[in-house]
């Protein structure tokens, strides 16, 4: 990745092709569905205005909460854009139906708000089921009073669509997938509704979640949601690179330690590259001496700890390192999925712990 010479500082650089060539590999793993694009989380750190307009392709957008929402109505978007957590007071239903907002309803507390609101407008509603994974939704036996009232009440429109989500899809092996699908469609199968199951692990390794509407996340960013695999193996292109430069280059001696705590040690006659990326950008902390980074082309390795605003990369034997060399923190040819874990985390993490701030910039 290029940099341009006055760039300094840490930049995220969102590749919007990218975004653009992994909506069409939803579409081609699941051509009978509708895509609802999950954008919540500042679209996963990229930016959620700007991913939205690249995934314009979509059906519909989802997003967490009420303010993510209004940020791409504000944008001009028209999508449908379901709200995944639904709707908590009066006001947050009035601008629901004031933005023509889709609604999750998994909640008897939320039935209640519904069932007493009154508004000129009215809004649509999917329900959710909890299959298993005992974080959102009705459960199986409170389901069908659930679907009785949410159907009688005046708020809603048009009939309401069903969801569940699955807790355990990235693991292909885990027979806790196929016993949620079996337990969804038990119950929906049997209603005509249209229907949501799949996540990017769902709808990318269990064949039968793949219904009426799927919900990709992860996938859409080019990042594996297995574990062990990248997500070009799967045909996806990374649409994030985080990189910044070199800001200072020192020799060190045998013996001596760089960085807090002097956790590295040289033992050669040394050089080490000071690059402008810390915690305080999102660059992770439990990243430890031996994490990949890449300087212009050469992989290389972190040394010592990562600080607020800088780290310490091993130059090796990389004597033509100069100041001014972009230093690659993911993407491209350092997959994020390999920086996640060698920090012990997941992808989603990373790319959604850029600070405010790390440059972002679209191409």
């Amino acid at each position: 990745m290029t940099l341009r010479d006055s760039e300094f500082g840490p930049r995220a650089v969102i590749d919007t092709d990218a975004l653009k060539h992994n909506l069409s590999v939803v579409r081609l793993r699941a051509p009978q569905s509708k895509v609802m694009a999950v954008v919540k989380a500042n679209a996963y750190g990229h930016g959620i205005v700007p991913t939205a307009r690249a995934l314009i392709g979509a059906d519909a957008f989802g997003v967490a909460r009420l303010p993510e929402a209004l940020a791409l109505r504000a944008a001009g978007l028209a999508h449908p854009i379901v709200l995944l957590e639904g709707v908590f007071s009066r006001d947050e239903i009035d601008a629901a139906a004031a933005h023509r907002l889709e609604i999750v309803v998994h909640s008897f507390e939320q039935l209640d708000l519904l069932e007493r609101w009154r508004g000129s407008r009215t809004l649509r509603a999917w329900i959710k089921i909890d299959t298993g994974m005992n974080r959102l939704g009705f459960r199986l036996d409170d389901f069908a009073l659930a679907l009785q009232r949410l159907r009688a009440c005046t708020a809603l429109r048009d009939a309401p669509r069903l969801m569940t989500h699955l807790a355990c899809a990235d693991a292909i092996d885990d027979a806790r997938t196929n016993t949620q699908i079996a337990r969804f469609r038990k119950i929906a199968d049997v209603l005509r509704l249209e229907r949501s199951i799949a996540n990017s692990a769902g709808l990318l390794a269990w064949p039968d979640a793949r219904v009426e509407w799927v919900r990709p996340g992860l996938m859409l960013y080019g990042i594996a949601p297995f574990s062990a695999q990248m997500g070009a193996e799967l045909g996806l292109r990374a649409a994030m690179t985080l990189a910044t430069r070199l800001i200072a280059i020192r020799n060190v001696a045998i013996g001596e330690q760089a960085g807090y705590g002097g956790t590295w040690q040289a033992t050669r006659e040394s050089r080490i590259g000071i690059a402008a990326i810390g915690y305080g950008d999102g660059y992770p902390r439990q990243l430890r001496s031996g994490a990949p980074v890449r300087v212009r082309n050469r992989e290389l390795k972190i040394a010592g700890r990562v600080s607020m605003d800088m780290i310490a990369i091993d130059l090796e034997d990389f004597t033509d390192a100069q100041i001014g060399d972009v230093v690659t923190l993911w993407g491209g040819l350092l997959p994020v999925e390999r920086v996640a874990d060698a920090a012990g985390t997941i992808p989603y993490e990373l790319v959604c712990g850029i600070s405010q701030r790390v440059t972002v910039e679209y191409r």
